[in-house]
C-alpha cells in the first residue's frame, strides 16, 4: 500500500474513533442531560470529536509534529470551528426547524465534515 492510501486509511480510522466520541457525547447531551436543543447539543460535542481528531491528525494521520502545536491547533480549530458551525447549522435546520430524526441530521453533517476535513487538513494545516 502507498503512503497515500495509507494516510486516507489513517484518516478513516482517526475520523471514526471522533465521530464515535462526538456522537457519544451529543446523544448523551440529548437522551442524559436533556439539552433542549439538538444543535446545541450537538455544539457542545462537536468540542470533544474535535480534540480527538485534532490529536489524532497531528500524531497518527498527518504525522506532522515539526510545526509547534500551538499553531497547528489554532489552524485547525479555525478549520473545524467553520465545519462545527456547519454541523450545528444542519442539526438545527434538520432537527429543531424541520423536526426530523437527529441521527439521520448528524450523518448528513458527518458527511460534510468528512470531505472538508480531509482537504482543510491534507493542505492547511498538516501540509508538507
Amino acid at each position: 500500500m502507498n503512503s497515500h492510501a495509507q494516510e486516507l486509511l489513517r484518516y478513516v480510522i482517526n475520523g471514526i474513533v471522533a465521530t464515535a466520541i462526538h456522537y457519544g457525547v451529543l446523544t448523551f447531551n440529548l437522551e442524559v442531560l436533556n439539552f433542549p436543543s439538538a444543535g446545541l447539543a450537538n455544539l457542545a460535542a462537536a468540542v470533544f470529536g474535535i480534540i480527538t481528531s485534532f490529536l489524532g491528525s497531528r500524531y497518527f494521520v498527518f504525522r506532522k509534529t515539526d510545526e509547534t502545536i500551538l499553531l497547528q491547533a489554532m489552524k485547525f480549530s479555525g478549520l473545524y470551528g467553520v465545519i462545527a458551525v456547519l454541523h450545528f447549522l444542519v442539526l438545527l435546520i434538520w432537527t429543531d426547524w424541520l423536526g426530523l430524526d437527529f441521527r439521520i441530521g448528524f450523518l448528513i453533517a458527518t458527511g460534510l465534515q468528512v470531505s472538508l476535513s480531509y482537504i482543510g487538513n491534507k493542505f492547511l494545516v498538516f501540509k508538507t
